[in-house]
C-alpha cells in the first residue's frame, strides 16, 4: 500500500498544501522549525491515527483556526481523511463517508515511524516500550485499541474507587469486581505482547547481528506485571492473575496503588545477555533501535503481506555515517520511504538520483528538480 496524494488543510504550520507522490522514495529538506516533521507527521497520522509527537488533538489545528484537515490517496484509489475540530473532536472518513469507529481506518495505510525520538527508547521509562509493542500490536490487530482502552478505564476507575471514604465490607466487594474485570481483560493484553514480541524477536536478532557484522546478539525478554505461568492457557493466565490481584489486596489499600497488571509490563532488551539500556554504549543503543525498527517494518510486511510506508523523521543527523549507509542499504525498492533531513549530503548518489524531493519554507512546499 502506498499513499499517492497528500492535501494539508490549516495542519500545524500549513495553511493549504497538496504533494503528489511520484516515487517511492521521497526526500524533504529544510532548516530546522520549517514543517518538515508536520509533513510526516500528517502521514503518520493518517496510517496509524497516532503521533509520536503530540498528545493532544488541538495541537494539530494551524493557530487561530477552528478545523484542521488531513486528506491521503492511497494505491487502493482510497480517499482518507482526518479531520480535527476545536469544537468537536476527531472525525475520519473513507470515501466521504463518515467512520463510527475510527480504528476502521487502520488497515487503510499502514506505516512505521523511525524518529530521532524513538532513539531515547532504551533508557526512557518501561512506558515508552509498553507504548512501541503496544503499536505494532495496533498495526497487526486493530481491535486491540479497545483492549487497551477498556484496561486503562478499570485501571483509572479503581484509582478512583481507593481514594473514595467508602465501607471496608462495600469497597471489598466492589474490587472483587474489578478483580474480575481486569483479569478478563489483562490476560488478553499480555498474551497479545507476549505472542508480539515472540514474532519481533529473531527478526530483531537479526538485525542487531548484520548491524554489528556478526558481533553482538540480542534478545527481548517479556517481563509481565503478573507473574505468569509457562504454559500459555487464557484460562490458566487469568486464574494466576485473579489471584495475585487479590494477594496485593492489603498493600493496594495503603498505597491506592494497583501493583499487578500489564500497566506494570517491562520489556527488556538483553544486548550479550546484558541489559542494554544500563550497560550498551550510546553507540549500541543506536544500533539497537535501528534494529527494533527494521525488524518492525518486517513483521508488519510479513504479517499484512504489504509493505508498510517507512517514515524517517530527522532520524538520519543522530546516526553515525556508518549507521546511516546501513539504514539506507537495508530499505528495498518496494518500501514507500519518506526521509527528511536538513541537508541533501546524508544521502548516498543512489538515493539523490532515485528520489522525488521537496523543500519545506515555512509551511511552503517546493518541488526541488533533479539535473
Amino acid at each position: 500500500m502506498r499513499l499517492h496524494h497528500l492535501e494539508l488543510e490549516q495542519f500545524r504550520n500549513y495553511q493549504h498544501e497538496e504533494l503528489r507522490l511520484e516515487s517511492s522514495r521521497l526526500l524533504v529538506l529544510g532548516n530546522n522549525a520549517q514543517g518538515k516533521s508536520n509533513l510526516l507527521e500528517a502521514i503518520e497520522l493518517l496510517g496509524t491515527l497516532r503521533s509520536h509527537r503530540s498528545g493532544s488533538d488541538l495541537e494539530f489545528i494551524n493557530q487561530g483556526k477552528s478545523v484542521s484537515i488531513i486528506r491521503g490517496i492511497t494505491s487502493n484509489e482510497d480517499l482518507l481523511e482526518l479531520e480535527f475540530r476545536q469544537d468537536r473532536g476527531r472525525q475520519v472518513r473513507r470515501n466521504g463517508k463518515r467512520l463510527d469507529r475510527q480504528n476502521d481506518l487502520l488497515r487503510s495505510l499502514r506505516c512505521v515511524t523511525f524518529s530521532a525520538l524513538d532513539l531515547h527508547l532504551l533508557r526512557g521509562e518501561p512506558a515508552q516500550r509498553r507504548q512501541w509493542l503496544d503499536k505494532i500490536i495496533l498495526q497487526l490487530e486493530p481491535v486491540y485499541s479497545e483492549l487497551i482502552r477498556r484496561y486503562g478505564k478499570l485501571l483509572k476507575q479503581r484509582s478512583q474507587l481507593l481514594r473514595k471514604s467508602l465501607r471496608q465490607s462495600h469497597l471489598h466487594e466492589l474490587l472483587d469486581i474489578f478483580d474480575q474485570q481486569q483479569s478478563l481483560i489483562g490476560v488478553k493484553v499480555h498474551r497479545r505482547r507476549y505472542r508480539a514480541l515472540n514474532r519481533i524477536e529473531p527478526l530483531a536478532a537479526y538485525w542487531q547481528e548484520h548491524i554489528s557484522n556478526g558481533h553482538e546478539r540480542l534478545r527481548l525478554v517479556y517481563q509481565s506485571g503478573s507473574i505468569l505461568p509457562d504454559e500459555e492457557s487464557e484460562h490458566l493466565w487469568r486464574e494466576t492473575f485473579l489471584s495475585q490481584l487479590q494477594e496485593q489486596r492489603e498493600q493496594e489499600l495503603r498505597t491506592c496503588q494497583c501493583t499487578v497488571g500489564p500497566h506494570r509490563d517491562e520489556i527488556n532488551v538483553m544486548l550479550d545477555e546484558m541489559i542494554a539500556r544500563r550497560y550498551a554504549s550510546s553507540g549500541q543503543q543506536r544500533s539497537i533501535v535501528l534494529a527494533l525498527k527494521m525488524a518492525e517494518l518486517d513483521l508488519i510486511s510479513k504479517i499484512c503481506g504489504e509493505s508498510p510506508i517507512l517514515i524517517l523523521d530527522d532520524v538520519m543527523a543522530e546516526l553515525d555515517q556508518h549507521r546511516q549507509e546501513l539504514l539506507l542499504d537495508a530499505i528495498r525498492e518496494e518500501y514507500q520511504c519518506l526521509v527528511s533531513a536538513t541537508s541533501i549530503n546524508v544521502f548516498t548518489p543512489v538515493w539523490h538520483k532515485s528520489s522525488q524531493i521537496i523543500k519545506v519554507i515555512s509551511g511552503k512546499l517546493i518541488s526541488v528538480e533533479q539535473n
